[in-house]
């Protein structure tokens, strides 16, 4: 047998190789196995790619799946209890976004913090700042999705929201608003005039987001952020506490490097699966975001240490020191999962990944040891 008729039968009975060496179709395609995996964990963020890696498209899921909320299933079962008092009870409830209030517990940072927590006074006026934040949060999302709405409507899963599925008319959800940013404001004018401020200031800054500025980039991180910063303001604000800079600092820059994470992975999973995103994040390139979010993660190590070597100094305690160690571990696990691109919500990616959950709690101990031992 010549050499090319040996070439020809070697290729034939590996039956894997093309002219170029490229997998082909054949049955056989066991080599390229472990690579098509590899990439498909990658889509699902489980291991960490660089843009420009190749992604192998997800199979597309049924239409007619009703757990799909991106389905037309899901969205007829959703819209089925439009114009009925039930799918506007129902509509109300979960416009509301009750699980996003996890975030107000932000609040009873600086009395934590002030080692006044224990104190009923104190904890009083901190849950009252809660609602009122909860409150004046909730009417954002109606206002913000009343705008939205058509929007919205065209979007595979906001469509489902209840405001563009109909269960809420938009008329409706401007008085909604109106209400609860009006309470927000008369209980916190009734508390505290300094709450009043903050909430006045806070309600300002989200409407202008709304209206306009959630299009404007870095104007839209600084919003977000902000929004986190002034929740820690308002629980100082309604008890009248005061407590160092170095404090603020770091829930301001932690703040922007969670937000800097979540941009960074929107931005990424639209690159890769080629997802619509709105016009101020086409501005974001991904070697921009990694740039914000690293340094906001620097400072905000910096500012904790900082801080806790003033609590060393104020309460004589130690504890405040190792508190750091936990600190820079969370960080830097959170950091992971940005660089992964799961980094969507902070409540969400904190809930999910158990050892944040742990080194959360370990912080928490530490500082509960320095303030109240």
């Amino acid at each position: 047998m010549d050499a090319g008729a040996a070439e020809k039968a070697a290729v034939s009975e590996d039956g894997a190789t093309g002219k170029s060496g490229e997998v082909t179709d054949r049955a056989d395609t066991g080599a390229a196995r472990p690579k098509q995996t590899e990439i498909e964990a990658d889509a699902e963020g489980t291991i960490g790619a660089e843009f420009g890696d190749e992604v192998l498209e997800a199979e597309p899921k049924r239409s007619d799946d009703v757990k799909d909320k991106s389905s037309d299933a899901y969205h007829a079962k959703v819209t089925a209890k439009a114009g009925t008092t039930a799918g506007l009870v129902t509509g109300l409830v979960k416009e509301l976004r009750p699980k996003q209030w996890v975030k107000n517990i932000l609040v009873l940072a600086v009395p934590f913090a002030a080692g006044g927590i224990l104190d009923p006074g104190i904890l009083w006026h901190s849950v009252i700042a809660f609602v009122v934040f909860s409150m004046a949060a909730s009417g954002i999302y109606f206002v913000n999705d009343a705008i939205d709405v058509e929007a919205d409507r065209q979007h595979p899963t906001k469509r489902n929201r209840p405001i563009a599925a109909g269960l809420i008319p938009v008329p409706v959800a401007y008085v909604v608003c109106v209400l609860l940013l009006g309470g927000s404001l008369l209980i916190s004018g009734l508390t505290s005039g300094p709450l009043l401020v903050v909430m006045a200031v806070y309600i300002a800054v989200q409407l202008g987001y709304c209206f306009g500025l959630k299009h404007q980039p870095v104007i839209d991180l600084c919003i977000v952020a902000s929004g986190f910063l002034l929740r820690a303001i308002a629980g100082g604000a309604a008890a009248d506490l005061r407590i160092t800079q170095w404090f603020y600092l770091v829930v301001a820059f932690g703040s922007l490097f969670m937000v800097a994470g979540k941009r960074y992975a929107e931005v990424k999973l639209a690159m890769e699966t080629g997802a619509k995103i709105r016009k101020s994040l086409k501005a974001y390139s991904p070697s921009y975001l990694r740039f914000v979010w690293a340094i906001a993660a620097a400072i905000t190590i910096m500012a904790y240490s900082l801080w806790a070597y003033s609590i060393q100094e104020d309460v004589y305690s130690r504890w405040g020191l190792i508190s750091i160690i936990p600190m820079v571990i969370a960080i830097l696990r959170y950091a992971v999962d940005i660089d992964k691109g799961v980094a969507g919500e902070p409540e969400e990616v904190v809930l999910k990944d158990k050892v944040l959950m742990v080194l959360g709690v370990i912080l928490a101990g530490c500082l509960f040891l320095a303030f109240y031992l």
